[in-house]
């Protein structure tokens, strides 16, 4: 699994013109899922995430949580993240999940998220959505379920 996470001060998400997710201060994720990802390997990147401390306390130190700040959520579906640009130009998908399996995964971490934040707003998964986002700071990570050693 795959997230990049983006600390915002306002984030939405629209298809066709119609607004499906919008939140202020908090996190703005891409969600990648891969084939072998399970929904421990969900629950616990939802975990991690959810527990960073990249706000600013008062001395100007990244040590704040989103529970810290009243932070909110708004996850996108992000397949790309799984993109295979080593051969030519066009990339290949073949490592990102399988769609029902990776939109069930994707709804779990929904849940799990919502056991630590308040506001968890959402994309459409397969959808064509337009993100708007305000990046604070910029603040901008990317966190991979092995290299976190999650898997």
């Amino acid at each position: 699994m795959r997230a990049v996470v983006q600390r915002v001060t306002h984030a939405s998400v629209t298809v066709d013109g119609e607004l499906l997710g919008q939140i202020g201060k908090g996190f703005m994720i891409l969600l990648g899922v891969a084939e072998g990802d399970t929904r421990q390997l969900a629950e616990k990147m939802a975990d991690k995430i959810c527990r960073l401390r990249i706000f600013e306390d008062e001395n100007g130190k990244t040590n704040l949580s989103l529970a810290d700040v009243e932070g909110e959520l708004l996850v996108i579906s992000q397949f790309t993240l799984y993109a295979d640009c080593k051969k030519g130009n066009r990339p290949s998908f073949i490592k990102a999940g399988a769609p029902q399996m990776a939109e069930a995964l994707y709804e779990h971490f929904l849940r799990q998220c919502r056991t630590h934040v308040d506001v968890v707003e959402k994309g459409r998964f397969g959808a064509d959505m337009k993100v708007e986002l305000l990046n604070d700071g910029p603040f901008t990570l990317m966190l991979d379920s092995g290299e976190l050693g999650l898997n």
